[in-house]
């Protein structure tokens, strides 16, 4: 199974009275998640799941990106890791996911999966806004998964 983890592009700061759920991106947020969009339509497999977090920031950086998108409740900002887990299917899942979120929850996903680190005791890692890590469980010949990161990107790398 591959997961990709990428993180929102950049948002406008919340004003006064503003809801974090409806914070839009900034023309920058805009122009970066458009250059990784275009990324990602050119790699992932044709069968990859994009999961969104209901948050409108994260439905605008998934708008460029040419493959059908699902908003899932359960990836809304301080649902935690487990959460993301659990939605996503990892390890076990039969096809590539791609979970389009926040931090500190994929930061969290990212200490526990490739760092090792039990979620209770897991320290975020930073994703930088509209980056990613691309990482796949395999299924060695020794019974124990082995985690490959395949790519970890951000709109700047060209």
């Amino acid at each position: 199974m591959d997961l990709i983890l990428w993180r929102h592009a950049e948002a406008v700061e919340p004003g006064p009275g503003m809801d974090d759920m409806s914070r839009v991106l900034t023309t920058q947020g805009e122009r970066d998640a458009g250059r990784m969009a275009e990324w990602l339509d050119r790699h992932l497999p044709q069968d990859c799941r994009v999961l969104v977090s209901p948050a409108l920031r994260t439905r605008q950086t998934v708008q460029d990106l040419r493959r059908p998108t699902r908003v899932v409740e359960d990836l809304a900002p301080r649902k935690g890791a487990q959460a993301l887990l659990d939605v996503s299917g990892w390890p076990h899942a039969g096809h590539s996911v791609v979970v389009v979120g926040h931090q500190p929850t994929l930061g969290m996903v990212l200490a526990h999966v490739v760092g090792g680190v039990p979620l209770a005791q897991a320290i975020p890692w930073r994703l930088p806004k509209a980056g990613l890590w691309w990482i796949r469980c395999e299924h060695p010949r020794h019974d124990r998964p082995g985690v490959v990161v395949m790519a970890v990107r951000t709109p700047d790398l060209r």
